[in-house]
C-alpha cells in the first residue's frame, strides 16, 4: 500500500515488515496474473496496489510494466 509520496519522489509504501522507503524512479509497477492484480515487488515482497496509488506511483517516476490481460491470455481471470 502507497503511505506517501515526497516532495523529493520518495515513496513511502507499507509492507508486512514495515514501510519502506524507495525513489518512485527504482519502482517497477508489475501485473501479477494470479490475481489480475497490480502491483510493486519491495525486498522479494509483492505489495499490492490500487489503480490510484499506480497513477500517483507513474507520475511521480515510476516504472509502468503492466500487462493489460485478456480472456484468451494464459493465466487470465477473466
Amino acid at each position: 500500500m502507497l503511505e506517501q509520496i515526497d516532495k523529493d519522489k520518495t515513496c513511502h509504501i507499507k509492507t508486512l515488515n514495515g514501510t519502506k522507503l524507495r525513489p518512485a524512479s527504482e519502482l517497477v509497477i508489475i501485473t501479477d496474473p494470479d490475481k489480475a492484480m497490480s502491483a510493486v515487488e519491495i525486498n522479494g515482497d509483492l505489495v499490492y496496489l490500487t489503480e490510484a496509488e499506480v497513477d500517483a506511483l507513474t507520475g511521480a517516476g515510476a516504472t509502468d510494466k503492466r500487462k493489460h490481460l485478456k480472456a484468451t491470455d494464459s493465466g487470465s481471470v477473466i
